[in-house]
């Protein structure tokens, strides 16, 4: 077994079920704004108050297995984007504290200033995590030492951006099916007029990012040519995406959120064949680039950590089937509620 090839796998699991779980999180709390009363606002939170934390348990997990599996990867990665992983992670932070400070008094300027704060924490996060991502496919000017040679500009390219705003734009369609399933009454009908603008702007973004990318980074498409069969991946994405607005119009929420995360995980797939064998591709030379093969840990630590993983990951699919089950229906407002 290729365990330097398994774990670059599990990697892309452990992205891909953040990506979608959290992805959603994030998408309600861009669309926090959008509702008009104090009462649609609790609602919005509490849609993912019983889940954000878990969903956040994926990327906690995805940052461990990197730190383990291929260290020169992780710390090139956090020199490299040192300043806009700390501006990630106050955001994080800011947006589980306005979840639970803002029901904590009764006044409306309280709670419009946290729910400010929980709009913005949510989107900043996800244009981060989208930055990051074209960053890494663009490439970064890494040395042959493995040191980051640039600075903050060189993170700031164009196409970072534009990915940035794909992202923003993916988890605001996923986070507003995900919105209709667990509301009812006016406001779910007010949710399917979301639902429908947010896929326009997202397909606007897929679209123009799909073009660029071709045009551009001609190493992005590389992978397609040694593994052909890769491109049923490609296929698979444009059905999802196709399925969305038409299960939208037979009112079939469901199917549409199914739709919605293969899109997310056909994407999440897609950028690892951009990038694969490499982990953080070389702007200033190929041959720089940190692959899973020069970046990884000892045969014997990736061994270890392949058993400890097929014992670990049963436990964390079956804990998050539990919670999802458990919360499951419609939101209803308790006394604990946010």
């Amino acid at each position: 077994m290729d365990l330097n090839l398994l774990w670059f796998g599990l990697l892309g699991v452990l992205l891909t079920g953040y990506a979608i779980l959290d992805g959603f999180d994030l998408g309600v709390g861009m669309l926090h704004l959008r509702a008009r009363t104090d009462l649609e606002r609790r609602i919005v939170m509490n849609s993912i108050g019983p889940l954000w934390d878990g969903n956040e348990v994926w990327l906690v997990t995805f940052g461990g297995a990197l730190f383990a599996a291929f260290p020169h990867t992780y710390a090139t990665a956090f020199s490299a984007f040192y300043l806009p992983f700390m501006l990630l992670l106050f955001a994080l932070i800011f947006r589980a504290v306005s979840m639970e400070f803002r029901s904590k008094r009764d006044s409306t300027t309280w709670r419009r200033a946290w729910d400010v704060a929980f709009f913005g924490a949510s989107g900043l996060a996800t244009f981060l995590f989208g930055v990051a991502v074209g960053d890494s496919m663009m490439g970064l000017p890494i040395g042959p030492d493995m040191e980051f040679q640039g600075d903050l500009l060189d993170l700031l390219q164009p196409y970072g951006l534009l990915v940035g705003v794909l992202v923003v734009t993916t988890f605001l369609m996923h986070g507003s099916i995900y919105l209709y399933l667990k509301t009812e009454g006016d406001f779910q009908a007010r949710i399917h007029a979301w639902m429908w603008r947010t896929f326009s702007v997202f397909l606007t973004a897929y679209i123009i990012t799909t073009a660029v990318t071709l045009a551009t980074i001609p190493h992005a498409i590389s992978n397609f040519t040694q593994y052909p069969l890769a491109s049923v991946v490609v296929l698979l994405n444009i059905l999802a995406i196709a399925n969305i607005p038409r299960a939208i119009y037979h009112k079939r929420p469901f199917y549409a959120f199914v739709s919605s995360a293969a899109t997310i995980a056909a994407l999440v797939f897609l950028f690892g064949m951009a990038l694969f064998p490499n982990l953080i591709y070389s702007s200033l030379n190929a041959d720089w680039s940190l692959t899973i093969y020069n970046s990884s840990s000892s045969q014997k630590t990736l061994g270890i950590m392949r058993n400890i993983a097929f014992i670990g990951m049963p436990f964390v699919l079956a804990y998050t089937t539990i919670i999802y089950w458990t919360f499951r229906g419609k939101v209803d407002l308790g006394k604990f509620s946010y």
